[in-house]
């Protein structure tokens, strides 16, 4: 895991975008759709760049707790 990896995915995702705003075929409602594909694209790379940071570098580490306490046996 590294941060170089947010940034190949932004890079393939540009031009999976470029790709996608060139491929729309001509019609009334070219514009809706080109920009549903862009933003779809964008929104997806946000959620998962946000996860992935969130994983990379944690706020909070997690503890060792000891959640059941120590039983002896007779």
């Amino acid at each position: 895991m590294s941060g170089y990896n947010l940034i190949w995915a932004f890079i393939g995702l540009a031009v999976l975008s470029a790709l996608g705003y060139v491929v729309v075929p001509k019609g009334t409602n070219q514009t809706v759709i080109r920009t549903m594909i862009v933003m779809t694209i964008a929104c997806c790379y946000m959620t998962w760049a946000i996860t992935y940071l969130a994983q990379l570098h944690p706020l909070i580490f997690p503890r060792k707790t000891n959640l059941r306490p120590h039983v002896e046996h007779e």
